[in-house]
């Protein structure tokens, strides 16, 4: 599926989300559009790859069984795993790999703790959060990224026109599959088996040493097996549809 059918499946939502702060916090939801070519179901697999190390239990299993996904990075990943860097740019059919940040920082431009992690802060920090991620990708893969998440996938609202003001759309996501690699395999499984058709899923690619990469593994393995056709996000739509759905 090229690039250009795929910008035609994709709708953008924003959905609020209380933040402990007085400054509420937005989490995008982004999902695939049903087309009347959609013939069988979608979905697109996003992995976070925040810091530390890669696991490979998830990146070969995607080139053993030809699942494409999109891989967001931060500067510090790319830093610390260039054969796995390697690896995706030698399968630009599998993988598409976008922004996830300098520094692994929330993007929120008012100083607040998100999950614990202490946020940009200030519009400037949103900057730098945001350019020094895209300039690592440009140097890692000699191309622009089209999208940008941040750590956590939370936001204020000021600091998500900030970034598109920087050029680049916001990937939200549909499903959650393992809650930043804390959660054990079977679990993992569990809430796998409960996507639909057009779901956005997020998992992480970066902690090898947790059981949530082989419940990620084995769920995508049984959706392929299900009939589940695997896309990358490829490019963001110029005129996102809100949807409000939860």
């Amino acid at each position: 599926m090229t690039r250009g059918i795929l910008s035609g499946l994709i709708l953008l939502g924003l959905t609020l989300v209380p933040a402990a702060a007085a400054t509420p916090l937005v989490e995008p939801r982004l999902t695939l559009a049903h087309t009347s070519a959609h013939q069988q179901p979608h979905l697109a697999l996003t992995l976070d790859a925040c810091s530390g190390k890669a696991d490979q239990r998830i990146f070969q299993a995607l080139v053993a069984n030809n699942i494409p996904a999109t891989v967001f990075v931060t500067a510090r990943w790319l830093k610390r795993n260039a054969e796995t860097t390697a690896l995706m740019l030698a399968h630009p059919d599998l993988f598409q790999i976008e922004n996830h940040g300098g520094r692994h920082i929330p993007a929120v431009d008012v100083p607040m703790k998100v999950y614990g992690i202490a946020a940009a802060g200030s519009p400037a920090a949103v900057e730098a959060e945001v350019l020094s991620g895209k300039a690592a990708v440009i140097a890692a893969t000699g191309r622009t990224p089209f999208w940008y998440r941040g750590a956590t996938g939370r936001y204020n609202t000021a600091a998500i026109a900030e970034i598109a003001g920087l050029g680049e759309a916001i990937a939200g996501y549909s499903i959650k599959a393992d809650d930043g690699a804390t959660l054990a395999a079977a679990s993992v499984q569990k809430r796998l088996t409960k996507v639909q058709d057009g779901d956005v899923i997020i998992a992480h690619a970066n902690h090898p040493e947790k059981p949530s990469g082989a419940g990620v593994v084995k769920a995508i393995l049984a959706l392929k097996a299900k009939g589940y056709l695997f896309v990358k996000l490829g490019n963001p739509p110029r005129q996102p549809i809100p949807s409000h759905a939860s």
